[in-house]
Formats: C-alpha cells, sequence, structure tokens
C-alpha cells in the first residue's frame, strides 16, 4: 500500500539524503579553492570525490560533462533496474514517511 507521502516534495536539503553538498558546503567550497586548497584536499575535508570537487568549483565543466552524457545515452546507461531500484525506491519512500509523518 503506497505512503500518502508519495506526492510531498523533500525541499529542504538538510532532510534529503539525496543531497551530498549541502548549499552552504558549496559556497564554502569556491572559497576554500580561491584561497589555495588543492581538489584532493577539499575532497577529503568534504568527504567526497574529486570529480564532485569539479563540478562544485568549475561548472563549466559539469555542463560539458553532461553534454558529453547526453551523446553517450543519457542517464539510462547508469540505470540498472529491476530489484536494485525498487528496493532503493522503498527505501527513499519509508525515508520519506518518516519525515511527514507527524504533517499527516
Amino acid at each position: 500500500m503506497p505512503y500518502k507521502t508519495d506526492t510531498i516534495a523533500i525541499d529542504c536539503p538538510f532532510f534529503d539524503k539525496r543531497v551530498k553538498l549541502l548549499p552552504c558546503q558549496k559556497e564554502r567550497m569556491v572559497i576554500l579553492q580561491k584561497l589555495g586548497y588543492s581538489q584532493r584536499k577539499l575532497a577529503s575535508i568534504f568527504k567526497v570525490s574529486r570529480r564532485l570537487v569539479q563540478f562544485t568549483t568549475d561548472p563549466s565543466k559539469k555542463v560539458k560533462d553532461l553534454a558529453n552524457r547526453r551523446d553517450r545515452g543519457g542517464s539510462m546507461i547508469y540505470y540498472k533496474g529491476g530489484k536494485e531500484w525498487s528496493e532503493t525506491m522503498k527505501e527513499h519512500r519509508k525515508h520519506k514517511h518518516e519525515l511527514f509523518k507527524n504533517i499527516i
């Protein structure tokens, strides 16, 4: 039986598990990079990949990467589907239900 929270969007990055960096962390990363911190150091500080540091500090690289990915076939080449995806969605819906159970 579906949760009643399926139609409610999680619009706060603090509660959304799909967000790796909060907006304030992205701003801080850009400032630290301008102060001379390397990509490797920033990645270890924020516990993310160097590629994410690249995309955050230089948005033009992200635009180029998205265009290249679209040429290769879009996000469907990374989509696994099947049982793994259904388990992931089940966990996501359960998390949303826990967040909004006091509202409904």
